[in-house]
């Protein structure tokens, strides 16, 4: 664990005085309007450099051209249907990325918008499997200042003007606008789900101001963390000697990004709600047969805060109210006619125009006096609907029903509850921010690389319109063999059992594994009720990886969801158990190698839960043949057990059991020698899938031993003593044919091969003893090994790279020099890294594991490095150019985090070993000829979550 005075002497420290002067934080020092001692902070003026993306060698290039063929084919098949290719490497946005992302607006799962740290919107992502990068300028807050006596004015958007989509000023549109702000003394300060933007005397000299950005990304609330909804809080401070009237403006296109707004049918209304809660809803027609949006911009009344509005204006000269009269009007009566509240709906958008709405908080700010102004955004949409026709209700919606008019409730309770989602937000975050032994930088990048969870495309639906969805019966008529069963397993029972809690066995010899029924002798724990229901979830493997809770990723990701959320964490495993039972015979060509196979095979995880019709047609990715990778399966095993041994949710065990047996079972065809150990196919058969194996792998290896032990484990837990035999026995094998194939006096070679880079050190070699220390499973080799090869990784494949500064390459000659064998192994992989990190802490090597870190906060994350900030990609190569931004894998930093404070179920297991009470016994070594009815009787689990009465 982490030293008490481990990081004293290397704290680096970025304090807000240096952004910031003394006196203005001082000032700012009330109701959370200065920005936090730790985050991730910026000048607006900041430029912001267009990010550069990777390209193959042509070496590589060689090698994949039938791929790239039959890839380009298949992106061309997939748009003649009116779809995206998941994968689709030659369509290129025509926004390219910059480094000017910030903290994304909104709870998970119910579509995000980004906001950039110079202030635009951006990165809209409110159809799934969608992202528009392009920023909506119209979509801005200003201020509009004048003293008593008249003589001083000012009148300035609120973020930097130094944009070439604006125009020129004498246009009718936005370009009109006053851009006058510079940015040289306004700031931004990050600290995900919130964020601070200082103004330290722009646009007035005499006028602090703080802008708070408010989501509800709450850990353990499941209700509010699925909310479309920010709060803007600005607090103003005057420091003149005059009283100042102070006009903000919010202006809102009805636009959903890209071109939406010029589609036509749009419609902008003035609402007066509750508790002084006042504005406009922008109701947008979508195309394409997608559920309808509504928006809705307000701000809050309050007896020094006056609120009117502006339904409707134009950004055309032809416009019957244009941009530039609006701005003229702020200019002039620093507010908007109070009887536009009583005009109603507007007449719907022609073709071809952009209707936008604005609302305007004014207030009179005392010499040396303070104010509060608070304004809300929220969007209604209220269903999800995939490209291939399955629609849901949104998880929202459970609490605001489904009309898009929700859009308004949204945006009151957001406007009367952010002082409650801060309190949470602060009790959650602080025994972090406050540990003095942490580095700085780990601390504010750790929270803010959670930008993910809303940014990375998340959709969180409510169950029961999973349950009412016709769709779900055709996965389960579909995903059958032909015969309805899947080895002697009716699909359907197992499909339903897995969902209500009971749990029924592998048929197999005509025999059951494991019968259990909550009724039986074991006290039912976790009672699966209305109020227990959580719903959902889906998160991409990125916004250019289109393929939903991508499985061999969410294995480094997934900490992250244990650890906030642990209730969404176990439906993502139940949902996974329920697809190694199934069984998929629709053809699918696979582009590698121009083969055909089945789209998913029962007993193998799938790669993923698909994109155009997630859990009914699983397996969008299809580069690979999947069902003969080597690492999806243990992963499955080893995510099952570690989330089953932290939680002590016992039923969880129970439901999830009849796939974990059926997933090692599988594994067994891979055995080729009869060693006990699985062998590599000499194809990228697992997560690097342009990085050949031959043989025995480390990774893969290792993955399987620990699999091999978390089986054991579970099952001697749930009652099946015959299993945990078997892979007990199983392990003590394979462990020794691995370590004799492998192990080379200081690491494990990447593979038994006899290729170029058989011999190459591997930085994820361990990702098996990674997961077996997080489950408090016992060490898979003796501790000297361990350590040797992460002090090896960290002495190469980390300090010979750039000096430590860039993170971990994925491949290293033992002579120092990079692995070129193919693009992965060239790479530097960020949530490998971060993981890489986790097995270092975990093995005693905290100092290592925190430098080893520290590379991709500094190549990412710090002001020299590359921009990659709020859309992590999933590695980038040693001059810095990125491959894939916002990714999933760079959440596995939580697994740095898990590492530092395991739970104490986790921190026992050491002390009743479950490894040593599985007893041998001679019998098969085969899982397929041991397969006995086990009958469960109540036990406890030490001293871990769980309680029982035995």
């Amino acid at each position: 664990m982490v030293g008490a005075t481990l990081f004293h002497r290397r704290k680096h420290s970025w304090p807000a005085e240096e952004f910031i002067s003394k006196s203005t934080l001082q000032l700012l020092d009330l109701d959370s309007a200065a920005p936090p001692p730790h985050a991730w902070r910026r000048r607006l003026n900041c430029h912001a450099n267009i990010l550069k993306e990777f390209t193959i060698t042509f070496r590589e290039a060689i090698k994949m051209v039938r791929l790239g063929i039959r890839l380009w084919s298949y992106v061309r098949e997939e748009a003649s249907h009116g779809r995206k290719a998941p994968i689709d490497p030659f369509t290129k946005e025509n926004c390219k990325p910059s480094a000017s992302q910030g903290v994304p607006l909104g709870g998970m799962g119910s579509g995000s918008i980004s906001r950039g740290f110079r202030g635009e919107f951006k990165q809209w992502q409110i159809t799934p499997g969608t992202c528009d990068p392009s920023p909506m300028m119209s979509n801005q807050f200003s201020i509009f200042i004048s003293r008593d006596g008249g003589h001083k004015k000012f009148a300035s958007v609120l973020a930097p003007g130094q944009h070439g989509s604006l125009g020129k000023s004498r246009d009718k549109g936005i370009s009109s606008w006053g851009w006058n702000l510079n940015g040289q003394h306004s700031t931004y300060h990050a600290l995900f789900p919130r964020a601070w933007t200082i103004y330290d005397g722009e646009p007035d000299p005499e006028l602090k101001i703080s802008c708070r950005q408010i989501s509800p990304f709450i850990p353990n609330n499941y209700r509010d963390s699925s909310l479309p909804a920010a709060v803007f809080v600005y607090t103003l401070v005057n420091t003149g000697k005059e009283r100042a009237k102070v006009s903000l403006l919010f202006t809102w296109a009805n636009s959903m990004g890209g071109t939406s707004h010029m589609s036509g049918g749009h419609v902008n209304e003035p609402f007066i709600g509750e508790d002084g809660v006042s504005g406009v809803l922008l109701h947008h027609k979508t195309g394409k047969g997608n559920p309808p949006v509504t928006f809705a911009i307000a701000a809050s009344e309050t007896q020094n805060v006056n609120v009117t509005v502006l339904p409707c204006f134009g950004l055309s000269e032809d416009s019957s109210f244009t941009a530039k009269d609006m701005w003229d009007t702020m200019e002039k009566d620093g507010k908007f006619d109070q009887e536009n509240f009583n005009s109603g709906p507007s007449t719907p958008s022609l073709a071809g125009d952009t209707i936008c709405a604005a609302v305007s908080a004014s207030a009179w700010v005392e010499a040396h006096g303070k104010c509060t102004v608070s304004f809300a955004l929220s969007w209604s949409s209220p269903k999800v609907k995939f490209s291939k026709g399955s629609t849901y209700d949104r998880r929202y919606t459970k609490f605001y029903g489904t009309s898009p008019r929700a859009a308004l409730d949204l945006v009151h309770n957001a406007l009367t509850n952010y002082k409650r989602w801060e309190e949470d937000i602060e009790a959650w975050q602080n025994s972090i921010l406050r540990d003095e032994r942490l580095p700085e930088w780990y601390k504010f990048t750790l929270f803010n690389e959670l930008y993910f969870l809303v940014a990375g495309g998340t959709v969180w639906i409510d169950s029961a319109s999973l349950d009412s969805n016709g769709k779900s019966q055709h996965q389960q008529s579909s995903l059958a063999n032909s015969d309805g069963k899947a080895n002697g397993l009716d699909i359907n029972d197992q499909h339903n059992n897995l969902g209500n809690g009971n749990s029924v066995g592998i048929k197999s010899n005509d025999e059951v594994s494991v019968i259990h029924n909550r009724n039986g002798l074991f006290v039912d724990t976790r009672h699966v009720d209305d109020g227990d229901d959580v719903g959902r979830f889906l998160y991409l493997e990125g916004v250019e990886y289109v393929m939903w809770c991508t499985y061999d990723v969410h294995f480094y990701a997934s900490y992250a969801l244990l650890m906030l959320f642990p209730k969404i964490e176990l439906n993502i495993q139940r949902d996974f158990a329920k697809a190694v039972l199934s069984e998929d015979g629709r053809k699918v060509k696979f582009l590698a190698e121009g083969n055909v196979g089945i789209r998913k095979v029962r007993g193998a995880v799938p790669h993923d839960l698909g994109m155009h019709d997630p859990w009914n047609e699983m397996n969008a990715y299809n580069i690979h043949d999947t069902s003969r990778w080597k690492d999806l399966n243990p992963k499955f095993v080893l995510q099952v057990y570690r989330d089953f041994a932290a939680t002590g949710d016992y039923q969880f065990g129970i439901d999830v059991w009849p796939a974990v047996r059926a997933a090692m079972e599988y594994m067994e065809q891979f055995d080729r020698d009869n060693d006990d150990l699985i062998e590599n196919d000499g194809f990228p058969d697992q997560t690097y899938d342009t990085w050949t194996v031959h043989g025995v792998s480390a990774y893969c290896g290792c993955l399987w031993l620990a699999a091999l032990q978390a089986a054991a484990a579970m099952a001697l837990q749930i009652g099946d003593k015959f299993f945990a035999e078997l892979c007990k026995n199983k392990f003590l094998n394979a462990k020794a044919a691995l370590e004799k194939k492998l192990w080379n006096g200081s690491y494990f070679n990447y593979d038994s091969g006899t290729s170029s880079n058989s011999k190459s050190i591997q930085t994820d070699q361990l990702a098996g003893q990674w997961y077996a220390a997080s489950s408090g499973l016992p060490p898979l080799f003796e501790e000297s090994k361990i350590r040797s090869t992460m002090q090896k990784i960290f002495d190469f494949n980390v300090m010979k790279t750039k000096g430590g500064k860039m993170g971990a390459v994925n491949g290293m000659h033992p002579d120092g020099k990079v692995d070129e064998t193919c693009m992965q192994s060239r790479e530097i992989w960020t949530g490998v890294t971060y993981a890489a990190a986790a097995t270092m802490i975990l093995s005693g090597m905290e100092e290592q594991g925190f430098t080893t870190a520290e590379g991709i906060f500094t190549a990412g994350w710090s002001e020299e490095g590359f921009g990659y900030w709020f859309q992590t990609p999933e590695g980038w190569t040693m001059d810095g150019h990125y491959r894939s931004l916002i990714y999933m894998r760079p959440l596995a930093i939580w697994g740095m985090q898990w590492a530092l404070s395991l739970p104490k179920a986790i921190l026992d297991a050491p002390q009743i070993n479950m490894m040593d009470r599985v007893h041998l016994s001679p019998r098969s070594r085969r899982f397929s000829h041991n397969v006995k009815v086990v009958k469960h009787k109540a036990k406890c689990f030490g001293n871990s979550a769980l309680s029982c009465s035995c």
